[in-house]
C-alpha cells in the first residue's frame, strides 16, 4: 500500500512539473489527476485501516 501511494504521489508530482508553474490542468490531465488522486485517496484509507486495527 505505501508503494502504491508513493508511486500515486510521484505520477502527480509529474503532472505538476509538466504544467508548472501555473499548473493549469487540460481535459487529459484533469482525468488523469482525478483518477490519481482517488487511487492515492484509497490507498492512505486502506493504510490507516490496516495501521490502526
Amino acid at each position: 500500500m505505501v508503494f502504491s501511494a508513493t508511486y500515486a504521489l510521484t505520477d502527480l508530482r509529474m503532472i505538476l512539473r509538466e504544467t508548472a508553474p501555473s499548473h493549469e490542468l487540460d481535459a487529459e490531465k484533469r482525468v488523469q489527476a482525478e483518477r490519481l488522486l482517488d487511487n492515492l485517496e484509497r490507498q492512505v484509507a486502506a493504510l490507516k485501516q490496516e495501521m490502526l486495527k
